[in-house]
């Protein structure tokens, strides 16, 4: 039975006992009507919120507000882009009555996110699930980054996404919210993979998506471009929004 109609099955099952998963941190309270949510969508580097519109779609028939913001990716640096975008979208989830705040973000918006609160809390701030972040950054950035076009394609904010301890991601540290973090491991670019370690999406490897103080993670065998229009993938996120966890195989409990 493929995962996503597993979770389904699961997610059901929760709501219609009443009653929480085993595996589930002791900690995590009940979840409250999900009219009471809304869940902030920020995509990735050189995307648009077109490229979260199946995650939006799959989010608001669950009961979630979702805003699926789209802010120029490519203008400004990241410190710059976080400013812009995050309070915006805010807003815009404040709009009505509004209990608890999550994030969905793809690869860069992972990091947008993790910026704006090193400086900024978010009082109703819940739960998060990055897609593919760069949470380590990517070494494709350490090797191309000074070629004139690698600035074009990926402005400002793409530069900054390197691996070396001058690099942003290796200076935002650890997370100290709920966070959940899906990466890929299937490449549909072999060349761009050739210099990240295995396994990768084409864009990050496995290893740099992980960040100190993660809730949980998952590997799914999808790659960076589409992981975040994958069945499975919407499954999980909407799985980890409601319970704090992933749904992981049995035999890797």
């Amino acid at each position: 039975m493929p995962v996503y109609l597993r979770l389904i099955i699961a997610l059901a099952a929760a709501a219609l006992c009443g009653c929480s998963f085993t595996n589930s941190p002791a900690n995590i309270k009940p979840s409250l009507p999900v009219k009471q949510d809304c869940v902030i969508l920020l995509h990735g580097l050189a995307r648009t919120s077109d490229s979260m519109r199946p995650m939006a779609e799959a989010l608001q028939a669950q009961g979630y507000r979702v805003v699926n913001l789209d802010y120029p990716s490519r203008q400004w640096p990241i410190a710059t882009l976080a400013q812009k975008a995050i309070p915006t979208a805010l807003t815009q989830c404040r709009t009505q009555p509004t209990t608890r705040i999550h994030f969905v973000t793809h690869s860069l918006g992972g990091i947008l996110l993790r910026q704006y609160l090193q400086h900024h809390r978010i009082s109703e701030l819940h739960r998060v699930v990055m897609l593919a972040p760069p949470n380590k950054g990517s070494e494709i950035v350490d090797h191309l980054k000074t070629l004139p076009p690698f600035a074009w394609l990926n402005g400002p904010a793409g530069s900054e996404l390197g691996t070396s301890a001058n690099d942003l991601p290796q200076q935002l540290g650890a997370v100290n919210f709920e966070l959940g973090v899906i990466a890929g491991t299937t490449s549909i670019n072999l060349l761009l993979s050739l210099y990240l370690p295995n396994p990768d999406d084409g864009k990050v490897s496995l290893e740099s998506t992980k960040v100190e103080g993660m809730r949980d993670f998952i590997a799914l065998p999808v790659s960076h471009p589409f992981i975040m229009k994958d069945k499975d993938t919407v499954a999980q996120v909407i799985y980890f929004l409601q319970q704090g966890h992933f749904l992981h195989e049995a035999s890797a409990q």
